[in-house]
């Protein structure tokens, strides 16, 4: 909604300055000068600004119905030429309303004897589908096939960024000693309770198909996120018994909220990649919402066999975040803990 608000008083500062700049250089071409006003001057700069801005707020809907509208399947000459018919008839259409209707409307209530003459009714449609086929041509049709671009190249990176993120989280999956250390348990469990075993290797399939599926999304419900989530910490508890504690509390007002796929199950994983755990000293990981984001936060206690960190996952999770908001993914660390916050988006918003 705001792009589209700042889009329009765009538009409404470009018509009033080209209403400006045309009705004046008109002025003074037939009357030698630019110092010329008064309330009949300020109705018809009124009329002209109108009709300049449905212009331009006209073509803006023709020009995305064509490029990448409806009226974009259409190929070959018949696209040009019905663009510039519908360019043309949307103008007469509008110069008829906001020009020609308000002035009959004018000399009625004022009961004057002047009469628009036809050729001056003729020389204001001529001129307004001029100025409507230059304005779509030269202008807005340029400039929403240049934003056409620009989002094609932008939905390509961001393809990348979550290919890259996939990659990742799979790399780390299919990581040895993840599938060594996930079989060993499972063996275990088969001999122990089979019931248990039968649920960690549905857990387990449900991570694996839950990364596969998010290749190509760009963004996800927090709802969904919280299913590969679950299943991680399924496996983890499973894996570590009381060594690692995990807490999630969310809200359900906020399932609905959004965000780049597999964030969530990487911060979980590089929290238990990354420090260390035992019984009498547990890894506590707390999942909660705070101020509409998404905050992981985890105690601070370094594994004896350091492992360093690339940090790739952090980069990946904020660079996509930058194509669909302004605000920032938060990293914070103290003495005894490391915190991230992920801005839940609604998309209805953005």
């Amino acid at each position: 909604m705001r792009i589209k608000y700042k889009s329009f008083l765009r538009q409404a500062a470009i018509a009033a300055l080209t209403t400006l700049l045309l009705y004046y250089a008109l002025v003074f071409v037939h009357l030698g000068t630019i110092w010329l006003f008064n309330t009949g001057v300020l109705v018809e700069l009124a009329v002209a600004f109108f009709f300049l801005l449905a212009i331009f707020v006209a073509n803006n809907f023709i020009s995305k119905a064509f490029i990448s509208g409806p009226l974009s399947r259409i190929s070959g000459g018949w696209k040009a030429v019905l663009e510039g018919i519908t360019v043309v008839a949307s103008s007469v259409i509008l110069c008829f309303l906001l020009y020609y209707v308000p002035y009959r409307f004018v000399y009625y209530v004022a009961d004057a004897e002047v009469e628009l003459l036809p050729e001056r009714v003729r020389l204001a449609y001529v001129i307004s589908s001029v100025a409507a086929l230059f304005f779509y041509y030269f202008v807005e049709r340029e400039r929403n096939m240049k934003e056409l671009q620009a989002e094609h190249l932008r939905a390509e990176k961001l393809q990348k960024e979550n290919f890259r993120a996939q990659l990742e989280a799979l790399k780390n999956q299919v990581n040895p000693h993840f599938l060594f250390n996930s079989l060993n348990v499972l063996n275990s469990l088969i001999h122990i309770d089979p019931d248990k075993a039968v649920t960690f290797l549905n857990q387990l399939s449900e991570v694996y198909r839950a990364l596969l599926d998010s290749g190509d999304k760009q963004l996800v419900p927090l709802e969904m996120e919280l299913e590969l989530a679950n299943a991680y910490i399924y496996l983890m508890q499973t894996r570590f018994g009381g060594n690692v504690q995990f807490q999630v509390q969310i809200p359900s007002t906020y399932l609905h909220l959004q965000l780049p796929p597999t964030s969530l199950q990487m911060l979980l994983e590089n929290a238990i990649k990354h420090n260390g755990s035992k019984v009498t000293k547990p890894l506590h990981i707390s999942v909660c919402v705070k101020n509409n984001k998404l905050v992981v936060e985890n105690n601070l206690q370094p594994r004896l066999d350091e492992v360093t960190s690339t940090k790739v996952g952090l980069q990946n999770i904020s660079s996509r975040y930058k194509y669909f908001t302004d605000e920032k993914v938060e990293v914070a660390q103290t003495d005894g803990s490391f915190m991230v916050a992920l801005p839940l988006l609604d998309v209805a918003r953005l």
